[in-house]
């Protein structure tokens, strides 16, 4: 019988590293529940011009009522899918308010989202913010 000389292959330290951090990151996933911002009141805040400001708005199935610096503004809204949605203003004052935006959540919690946004047409230019839902 030939003397077969097996030897022990040194496994490489990474290589269980690796594994631990594709493990990890197949098991998160972002939570998405959009259903529960369809309709509601909420608050959106950003810097304008080092200026913090805040809009709020109402939305029900098909409307969007935003009250920002004292101003009302209302929008129609259509969802394409639970986490995507058009805004289209109904009483535009400028060539840019008339064009629709595009809406897509990317990430919820229980009272707020993140999200995504650009004049459809115009995805190269896509902002993101934060909505917080306060009824």
């Amino acid at each position: 019988m030939e003397n077969l000389n097996v030897s022990r292959q040194k496994i490489n330290p990474y290589f269980f590293l690796i594994m631990i951090l594709v493990y990890l990151i197949s098991c998160y996933n972002v939570e998405r529940d959009c259903i529960n911002f369809h309709t509601g009141e909420f608050e959106f805040s950003s810097i304008v011009n080092g200026t913090l400001k805040t809009s709020y708005f109402t939305r029900t199935e098909k409307l969007e009522i935003e009250t920002y610096e004292g101003k009302i503004d209302s929008a129609s809204i259509r969802w394409v899918n639970d986490c995507e949605c058009i805004l289209t203003k109904l009483n535009p004052v400028s060539n840019q308010d008339k064009r629709p935006v595009q809406i897509k959540i990317l990430s919820t919690t229980s009272d707020t989202y993140v999200f995504e946004y650009s004049i459809v047409g115009k995805a190269g230019n896509k902002q993101r913010g934060t909505i917080k839902k306060i009824n």
